[in-house]
């Protein structure tokens, strides 16, 4: 049955969390937007494009935006109640901070499997269509954009150049167009003006050109000589193909088997068959290397004696006829470098499916610890909300964002550890979880003790009390001089 006192904690959160989610959502939709204008810019894409594209750009951030959102949340909620006194008054009843919080605890663990779920079951999915619709955009040519002065050079092929544009955006005046038709030779085409418009289909471009002359040249890359064709013309159609500048529609089985469109399930079975493809490598290089050494299998008393390698190669040569001792060496080079290149070649095959493995061991654990973190920041932020007794947006939000810096660069510094291969996945993606569950531990103690922890007072009686001992140091550093 929930108290009254469990639906007072709960009313308090729910509303600066729900505020603190949205606008944390707003700012890092916002970033990523940022990060991908270059991409966007210019490429003549249509509300619904563009819309899709933030869309599953913005579905990534939502396991960062929780963590974020409880820590800022929880803090502005128990300062809020601390500054009211009512955290005092909840205290004199006798009811300790662990079980005022006890509600909050429930809430953040159903928000710590919300966010697990949607790791692990919306994130993949919206990773596939986001790369999916981000490579379309990315490989897509800037919109057909053809302004005076300058050469318009995105259509295969052509080089365009206009002098002037009237207001009507389709008269055209002073004409230039390069024409490549093979390596040899360009071919160009001058106008006056002329009319320009899009086919129905908005595959072709087609100018209608008046007063003008085409140049064309003739060749052959056997004979050196050439022929010149000068063609005056008053009316002259030239269709120019775009359907280049289009946006492609790849299809999204072409990364379906990236690291991050994968489930746990998935990541489990991938990791699993890099594993034994690392060791069928293995098996194979010994296969092929045991295969060269042949005197390995010979059964020779002599190279089994035991005693030591050079005293073997020394026995080994007085056996061998000094008419075929190159032959025996120019055979041993060989060997030595085809077992060379052998380890090299698997070598960075084995480089490359670690690589796949790490990466993968680093999506699965980033699902658990992202999740987790919404309970570690939330024993973070509500005792420090009883501890500074400040609401609103003001200390609150300085000393949230301290601590959300902190958890962020020990992801990014805990997942590039693992990536060099620094650190193992366990520890270098729950390196935030390990060190700032200590210090949540650590601050719930004190909150439950009430400690002056952030009491500006305590530390200036603190300090007056040791500076008599500082005081004689001062004294001599100030005759020095």
């Amino acid at each position: 049955m929930i108290k009254k006192l469990d639906k007072l904690i709960i009313r308090s959160f729910i509303g600066p969390f729900i505020a603190t989610f949205f606008i944390t959502f707003f700012v890092l939709m916002m970033q990523s937007l940022w990060k991908y204008i270059d991409d966007l810019v210019g490429k003549d894409l249509d509300l619904f494009t563009i819309g899709q594209f933030l869309w599953y750009a913005s579905a990534s951030l939502l396991t960062l935006t929780m963590p974020i959102a409880i820590l800022i949340s929880s803090i502005m909620t128990f300062g809020n109640l601390g500054e009211s006194f009512e955290l005092v008054a909840i205290k004199s009843a006798g009811i300790s901070l662990l079980r005022f919080m006890r509600p909050l605890i429930w809430v953040s663990l159903l928000l710590c499997g919300i966010t697990f779920l949607f790791a692990n079951y919306v994130i993949p999915y919206a990773n596939l269509k986001f790369k999916t619709i981000y490579y379309d955009i990315a490989y897509k040519k800037p919109a057909l954009d053809l302004k005076p002065g300058t050469f318009y050079k995105h259509i295969p092929g052509y080089a365009i150049k206009i002098g002037k544009k009237d207001a009507d955006a389709k008269t055209i005046h002073n004409v230039v167009i390069y024409e490549q038709q093979s390596q040899l030779q360009d071919n160009s085409i001058i106008a006056e003006h002329g009319v320009m418009q899009l086919s129905a289909d908005k595959k072709y471009l087609e100018f209608t050109l008046q007063n003008g002359h085409r140049y064309q040249e003739r060749g052959s890359p056997i004979d050196t000589t050439s022929e010149f064709i000068r063609m005056g013309f008053k009316e002259y159609k030239k269709l120019f193909d775009i359907t280049a500048l289009q946006m492609m529609q790849t299809s999204d089985t072409v990364f379906k088997n990236d690291i991050k469109m994968l489930s746990i399930r998935l990541l489990d079975k991938t990791i699993d068959s890099l594993r034994k493809v690392n060791d069928s490598l293995a098996k194979k290089l010994n296969t092929d290397v045991a295969a060269q050494l042949h005197f390995l299998n010979v059964p020779d008393s002599i190279w089994k004696k035991t005693q030591p390698l050079p005293a073997k190669n020394v026995i080994f040569l007085t056996q061998v006829a000094d008419s075929i001792k190159n032959t025996v060496y120019d055979n041993a080079i060989q060997i030595a470098y085809s077992i060379k290149n052998s380890y090299q070649f698997s070598g960075s095959e084995f480089d490359n499916r670690n690589r796949e493995i790490r990466f993968g061991q680093i999506e699965w654990h980033r699902k658990f610890s992202l999740s987790l973190a919404c309970l570690v920041l939330f024993f973070i932020g509500a005792p420090l909300g009883s501890i500074i007794r400040k609401g609103g947006l003001g200390m609150p939000l300085v000393v949230a964002i301290l601590f959300f810096l902190i958890f962020h660069l020990l992801n990014m510094f805990g997942e590039k550890f693992v990536k060099d291969s620094f650190a193992n996945p366990f520890v270098g993606m729950w390196l935030s979880i390990l060190v700032l569950a200590p210090l949540g531990i650590f601050l719930t103690y004190k909150a439950m003790h009430d400690s002056v922890l952030f009491n500006k007072e305590f530390y200036y009686r603190f300090f007056k009390k040791i500076r008599p001992f500082f005081k004689p140091i001062v004294n001599v550093i100030n005759s020095k001089k």
